[in-house]
């Protein structure tokens, strides 16, 4: 194996343009040529047959296979032969579910952490990757055995992140606030607020932010800051060594 290698994309579309066309270069350049194949993971969306095939279409013009895991008689046996996986968004909380009911999380973590295989997430893809869902903007729609995700990073991330509108005359929480709620409970890990067009790609102990918009940071008990893209968030990684 070698190290873990991660895309994790705040969302699959962005405004203006096609189902991820504003990553697709940074998914081919990930991806390399080495990996011929990629294993598709449509558990976020209720229709998985149309997800499948949206994503085999994008990812064919790319210039690789793809197998989408529902097609798979043995989910677990799928994961075990993938060369690459994408996991796609859509509801955190379904996606998490058939996670756990499909008993892939370990078998995930296993290629991703131990066998280097690299790991493609966008939006809820991205949400499972981290130490637990509970910063997800989904509804709770089913209910899944536990909000304790992938780890294969010792923090969460927030997709889809949203600044708060000045001329807004909405009154509900923002997202900070709701982010620094999470924060008001005992050892919660960072969470990285990823705008609409950012992405984080971890290689090993490297994070590095990527695409055209920042990100916010939130760590328990200090004022947020505010990242432009290439900023080093290695340092999110460090106590990775408590996840394994």
């Amino acid at each position: 194996g070698g190290p873990r290698r991660l895309l994790l994309v705040s969302n699959s579309t962005l405004h203006g343009g096609g189902y991820l066309g504003h990553c697709q270069q940074h998914i081919k350049s990930f991806l390399g040529e080495k990996v011929k194949r990629v294993l598709f993971v449509p558990y976020a969306l209720h229709d998985r047959d149309a997800y499948a095939r949206t994503a085999r279409e994008k990812f064919e013009s790319l210039g690789y296979g793809l197998d989408s895991i529902h097609e798979s008689c043995d989910p677990v046996e799928a994961v075990r032969k993938s060369e690459a996986i994408f996991i796609g968004g859509g509801n955190t909380f379904r996606l998490l579910k058939a996670l756990y009911d499909n008993s892939l999380i370990q078998e995930i973590r296993k290629r991703v952490l131990e066998d280097g295989i690299p790991y493609v997430g966008s939006s809820a893809g991205t949400n499972v990757a981290t130490i637990s869902i509970n910063t997800t903007n989904d509804m709770p729609i089913v209910y899944p055995p536990s909000l304790q995700a992938l780890g294969l990073v010792p923090f969460n991330i927030n997709p889809h992140y949203l600044d708060p509108d000045v001329k807004s005359t909405h009154m509900g929480e923002t997202r900070e606030e709701r982010i620094h709620q999470y924060h008001e409970e005992p050892n919660t890990p960072p969470v990285l607020g990823l705008r609409e067009g950012a992405m984080l790609l971890v290689e090993g102990d490297k994070a590095t932010l990527q695409g055209v918009t920042g990100a916010r940071l939130f760590l328990r008990g200090k004022k947020p800051t505010e990242h432009e893209p290439g900023t080093d968030f290695s340092f999110l990684l460090i106590d990775s060594n408590l996840q394994n």
